[in-house]
């Protein structure tokens, strides 16, 4: 099991026994009103905002997935305003609309809002004056249904439909730092290009094997100042020793694939301790 799902089973033991305020008192308001006006899906009624409403519905549910969506709502006090801006009795059907009509935009904005004000709050594993970090993935079955079927199945026997997730978080706090997912089709190399960029200056960040690409890992330690990168070696690996520090540590020699160099002008060999 993945560290990232491993978080996540304890922050729905957590969310179990917990008060939602616990989780809300670290979310301000400005910045669900900051997401929803920031992706244009603000809304102009000054009673009540559904699209601020609706953020708060779509934490809920994650936070409380062992209840119903009208029990997300009854906990939170949520309402959503009818086309004549009343607040009738919440229906089924209204709320599902709201969920939708809210989209993947204000979510993904306080995400990377959350992701950016809990970071400077954190304290890092470090090593040699780098702060700590690790690229994760992990698989997610969804529902089986039509719409979903383009995520396709994390193996032919399944019978769910699965989504491949690619994790960026500090060693020590477990906060997510950055996340892309999608298609199981897709490689975990394919999201974590996505993530390029999102780890902080004067950082190393760990990836276990299946992570190694010469696009990649040079695009990462390029992406910033100071950004490195660890990742066991392949016994398969071809390298050539340059000089060695230790048993264990060497400076060496490693040729770039043929298909790497396709994806962009690299050179025919990269030098990485």
């Amino acid at each position: 099991m993945s560290e990232f799902s491993k978080e996540l089973l304890v922050t729905a033991e957590f969310c179990q026994s917990q008060d939602i305020d616990v989780f809300a008192k670290h979310v301000p308001m400005d910045w669900v009103t900051e997401a929803v006006q920031q992706t244009g899906r603000a809304s102009l009624r000054t009673r009540r905002s559904p699209a601020e409403q609706a953020v708060w519905l779509v934490l809920g549910i994650g936070l409380m997935r062992n209840r119903s969506i009208q029990q997300v709502c009854d906990t939170l006090s949520l309402a959503f305003p009818d086309a004549k801006g009343e607040l009738p009795p919440l229906a089924t059907s209204s709320i599902i609309k709201a969920k939708e009509k809210l989209g993947s935009e204000p979510m993904r904005y306080l995400f990377k809002t959350t992701a950016a004000q809990w970071e400077t709050q954190c304290e890092f594993d470090e090593i040699a004056g780098l702060k700590l970090l690790s690229v994760d993935g992990t698989y997610f079955k969804t529902h089986n249904t039509e719409e979903n079927h383009h995520f396709g199945f994390a193996q032919s026997t399944a019978s769910f439909p699965s989504v491949l997730a690619v994790t960026l978080m500090p060693t020590r706090s477990h906060l997510l730092s950055d996340a892309a997912f999608g298609p199981v089709t897709h490689s975990e190399i394919h999201y974590a290009q996505q993530l390029v960029g999102s780890a902080p200056e004067h950082s190393l960040t760990l990836f276990d094997r299946g992570f190694m690409s010469a696009e990649l890992l040079i695009s990462w330690q390029g992406s910033g100042a100071n950004t490195h990168w660890l990742t066991p070696i392949k016994s398969k690996t071809r390298y050539r020793i340059i000089e060695s520090f230790s048993e264990y540590d060497h400076l060496v020699e490693m040729p770039v694939s043929p298909q790497a160099k396709q994806q962009a002008p690299y050179p025919y060999s990269v030098t990485q301790r």
